[in-house]
């Protein structure tokens, strides 16, 4: 990569949900998503699906672009997200768990966290119509590094193949559940076909950022104005672990 630092967000929920769900901070009302959609607008950023931005992080383009990025596929994000990046002409990746389509976020259920709906095939179907990205988020959203070397290799190409055959698109991204990974996964999802991948490590996109260990800043719930500007205009989140 040559001499970068773009930020990739992320999100999961944009709901505005009640003070005594649990794990609330994943959820960012849609109030706030505007607000910060309408920020980087007023400071000429433009806002990028990682498809869109892939030139960017190669080098190959070069401009004042942050990546958008939603886990998991909830519903919500068609409903509340769509319209706000469409107003301001952005696009984004939903990562989409294959086998958990049209269901919620059961592999929460462990940890209480309260269960959302995810998209259906067509909710997919019309995220995509309107412009936006969808990647791979693997079969079943496990942790990648506490299940079989063989499990893994079909988390991730099942989720690929069945995500192309469903949509008729070419998928390049995937993001690790959880967040976890290792270097033998990492090498599996270079070999499964995927061209880039993003993590729940904090930071930005900078020269010689591996392109399948990605960093990503978070948005939540607690992430107000001032800090929503602090994480894009500052290398804060580069000191973050």
């Amino acid at each position: 990569m040559s001499n970068i630092n773009i930020p990739i967000l992320m999100y999961h929920s944009v709901e505005s949900m009640p003070k005594s769900t649990v794990m609330r901070s994943l959820h960012v009302p849609p109030r706030k998503f505007k607000l910060q959609m309408w920020m980087l607008k007023k400071l000429g950023y433009k806002g990028l699906s990682l498809n869109k931005l892939k030139p960017y992080l190669d080098g190959e383009k070069r401009g004042k672009v942050v990546g958008i990025t939603f886990d998991d596929g909830y519903k919500n994000n068609l409903i509340n997200a769509a319209p706000i990046l469409l107003k301001y002409n952005f696009s984004a990746t939903c990562f989409i768990v294959s086998e958990r389509i049209g269901a919620s976020n059961i592999w929460d259920l462990e940890k209480k966290i309260t269960q959302r709906p995810l998209m259906s095939k067509n909710e997919i179907k019309e995220w995509i119509n309107l412009g936006m990205d969808i990647g791979a988020h693997s079969k079943t959203h496990p942790d990648l590094t506490s299940i079989s070397f063989d499990k893994v290799k079909e988390e991730l190409f099942d989720c690929k193949r069945d995500l192309e055959d469903f949509f008729k698109i070419p998928i390049s991204g995937f993001c690790y559940p959880f967040g976890r990974l290792n270097e033998s996964i990492l090498n599996e999802v270079r070999n499964s076909g995927y061209s880039l991948a993003v993590t729940m490590q904090r930071g930005r996109v900078q020269r010689n950022t591996n392109i399948y260990n990605l960093p990503r800043i978070p948005v939540n719930h607690r992430t107000l104005p001032h800090l929503f500007l602090v994480k894009i205009l500052t290398s804060y989140e580069n000191n973050k672990k």
